[in-house]
């Protein structure tokens, strides 16, 4: 099965609809490869989108179209996405994202276990590229070029004595945002081999161990919504695997 068809749609309207994005599969083409991407099973199935959303132009000049596209995640997060059907659609879910009134939860497994005073909080280091790796993302002091403020709130729901299970709310949208500030911290995701690959992959994940798990926001008669992503079975399983293990749990 490719991973296309594993897209599973959580909640549709005439306007946009909300998909559950399995993890392995990008958002849109990067130009260089021809991998399957969302955009494609957008097209396929939503031909109206194809004027909908913001192109954008890479490096080399290459113009790469973003039917329906409102927000995006990594190609090894799983969970929820909003992909707009109209182009007023696409500029009040954007608008929402721009004026912070989307609120977004992960969920992600991590190393190390957090002391009792840390076990919630709040992680405010700004964010820029890395100095020595072009691929990776830094904070502060590791960062070149222009620092970007960024914030990403927690709580540690669950953990034992090597993983802690975290909730999640950025409350900023900086690229790797999550991934960069808990390696910032000492507690880098689980499988996360950009930024923590000295690390093996453990608790049977072979990607990022990091969810989409939640987005809410308010729709255009003003009622709120919030629309859940069912957990992928590594996820599930991982969950097992904590819960049951030695420790103490949360």
């Amino acid at each position: 099965m490719s991973k296309t068809d594993q897209i599973r749609i959580l909640y549709e309207t005439p306007d946009w609809l909300a998909i559950n994005k399995p993890a392995g599969l990008v958002v849109h083409s990067d130009g260089r490869s021809d991998e399957p991407a969302l955009t494609d099973w957008i097209l396929e199935n939503y031909p109206e989108t194809k004027d909908v959303g913001e192109p954008i132009t890479l490096s080399s000049g290459k113009i790469i179209n973003r039917p329906g596209i409102v927000h995006r995640l990594d190609r090894e997060t799983s969970g929820v996405m909003l992909i707009a059907k109209t182009k007023e659609s696409h500029a009040y879910l954007k608008r929402q994202f721009k004026e912070k009134m989307m609120e977004k939860e992960y969920h992600c497994f991590v190393w190390g276990v957090f002391a009792d005073d840390k076990r919630e909080g709040s992680i405010d280091f700004k964010i820029g590229r890395n100095k020595r790796d072009f691929r990776r993302f830094a904070v502060e002091k590791a960062a070149r070029g222009e620092l970007r403020e960024a914030r990403t709130e927690y709580e540690v729901l669950k953990n034992n004595k090597e993983f802690s299970f975290v909730r999640v709310m950025p409350k900023t949208g900086r690229t790797h945002q999550i991934r960069v500030h808990f390696q910032a911290i000492s507690h880098p995701l689980v499988c996360d081999k950009l930024y923590a690959p000295k690390k093996p992959c453990a608790l049977g994940f072979g990607r990022v161990a990091l969810h989409a798990f939640a987005i809410k926001f308010r729709k255009v008669d003003g009622s709120i919504l919030r629309i859940r992503a069912p957990y992928p079975p590594d996820f599930s399983g991982a969950l097992e695997t904590v819960r049951f293990d030695s420790g103490q749990l949360v």
